[in-house]
């Protein structure tokens, strides 16, 4: 993940439009945690924490982690102004190095397109996951109209289907859930999520 990108964008990051589309995101996502008050969530590529933050009130603990550290300084910030007492931030990108992390859920929300190596990452948020543990995944769907050299241009379920059976997850579910004007690179675009048990 190129982080200087993330480091200069982090002051500016919570714009109007991406704190919308966190909104629409944080509702898909919230009946996925329902009756986890005893569970750990680990919010990967958290960003400035738009989403994971407002989940807080439905988990036990989450740790954000992120390769930029402007965006977590951006997150502390919003954890200590709203007084969020179960939720800490993490300097970490496991495309290096996974330092030894547990959690019940781990979420991934528009971060698995930074990502070059899929399958990598998907085998080390496998093995951080404790047994029974659950991957949300949320992205954008495939998109032909969207060509970037560092960045994924959306995924086809089948084929992250497979992956994710591969890296060894199972009871994958995953379906669309938004078309949006203009929030993929500029172009029209659907999301989906995918949730699958360890």
């Amino acid at each position: 993940m190129e982080s200087n990108v993330f480091e200069q964008m982090a002051k500016k990051y919570d714009t109007e439009d991406r704190m919308e589309l966190s909104k629409v995101i944080v509702k898909e996502v919230r009946p996925e945690l329902q009756n986890s008050l005893s569970k750990s969530l680990i919010d990967y590529g958290s960003g400035t924490g738009l989403v994971s933050l407002e989940l807080s009130d439905l988990v036990d603990s989450i740790l954000l982690v992120d390769s930029s550290e402007q965006m977590l300084e951006v997150a502390k910030a919003k954890i200590s102004q709203r007084r969020i007492i179960n939720s800490k931030v993490r300097f970490s990108d496991f495309t290096q190095e996974t330092p030894e992390l547990k959690a019940d859920i781990v979420l991934l929300s528009l971060v698995l397109l930074h990502i070059p190596d899929t399958n990598k990452i998907l085998q080390e948020l496998f093995n951080i996951l404790n047994d029974d543990g659950k991957l949300i995944i949320i992205d954008f769907d495939k998109n032909d109209q969207i060509y970037h050299p560092k960045v994924h241009n959306g995924f086809s379920h089948d084929e992250l289907k497979n992956r994710l059976s591969e890296v060894g997850f199972n009871s994958i579910k995953m379906k669309t859930f938004y078309h949006g004007k203009g929030i993929f690179m500029k172009q029209d675009a659907s999301m989906f999520i995918s949730s699958s048990v360890k």
